[in-house]
């Protein structure tokens, strides 16, 4: 397995700028994780995209170029949520049917800004035709705009929110889930760390309250993990800067730990 770092905050329109610190920080702390929940110890290497703070075009391609000749499994490790249209891009040109579960507070289809930015990637994903809106299923949304409902209803976008997963209960749309995605011809997992309730990871940009409890993702983690179509995931959106106590620094390390 591979760790990608893309240490990117270029994204975030001047919000949450100090995520570019995460993928070090998270990897600092994973030295503490020393098992899986398994109880396996786990390999990886590790490799990083050249980011060039002050210019997005230049770093955008560096990471099209990079994820594009990823062979094996890999986690990647933000950086800003904007990188995921770009490694999507880059995953979904190797990969055939390529299929995204995005787990987060918000849709992120705002705007169709280009490139795209951590508060536009769904629409540019689907705008720029890199990956089919059937493909998409968003998990655990609970703050959003009408444009974006809007957006989402004419495309026809799977979406769980986090008052269908309190009513239904966390297998049950975990199955759900699982049900479309192992469909996918591959399957791409992208973790936002504001789906989690701030109680439990108090170190993003957006804290909404009324999250996924830090144990619900890592259920979630690992059965997606499980399908046999999984190939690539990313952490997003941690900002040791803002953290309280490296609560959510701490969380990403463990989420990493599950993944690998």
């Amino acid at each position: 397995m591979k760790i990608i770092k893309i240490p990117f905050s270029a994204g975030n329109m001047n919000v949450n700028l100090g995520c570019k610190y995460a993928p070090d920080k998270i990897l600092e702390e994973l030295e503490n994780v020393y098992l899986n929940e398994e109880g396996e110890e786990v390999k990886f290497e590790i490799d990083e995209v050249t980011v060039i703070d002050d210019n997005f075009e230049e770093t955008n391609k560096n990471i099209y170029e990079k994820i594009k000749n990823v062979k094996e499994n890999a986690v990647i490790l933000g950086g800003d949520h904007s990188i995921t249209f770009t490694t999507m891009k880059g995953f979904s040109e190797v990969n055939e049917n390529a299929g995204l579960i995005m787990i987060d507070a918000h849709p992120d289809c705002e705007s169709d800004f280009m490139p795209a930015t951590h508060e536009d990637l769904i629409r540019g994903l689907i705008n720029q035709k890199l990956v089919k809106s059937e493909n998409i299923i968003l998990v655990g949304i609970r703050n959003w705009h009408s444009e974006e409902e809007k957006f989402l209803k004419k495309h026809n976008i799977h979406i769980f929110k986090m008052k269908e997963i309190s009513f239904e209960g966390l297998q049950e749309t975990t199955d759900n889930i699982m049900a479309i995605a192992k469909n996918f011809g591959s399957l791409y997992l992208s973790i936002d760390i504001d789906a989690v309730d701030p109680a439990f990871a108090p170190g993003t940009g957006y804290p909404e309250p009324a999250g996924l409890t830090s144990r619900e993702l890592l259920y979630m983690v690992q059965r997606f993990k499980k399908l046999k179509n999984f190939k690539m995931a990313d952490i997003v959106e941690i900002n040791p800067e803002t953290d309280l106590n490296n609560m959510t620094v701490r969380l990403g390390a463990k989420i990493l730990k599950e993944l690998l």
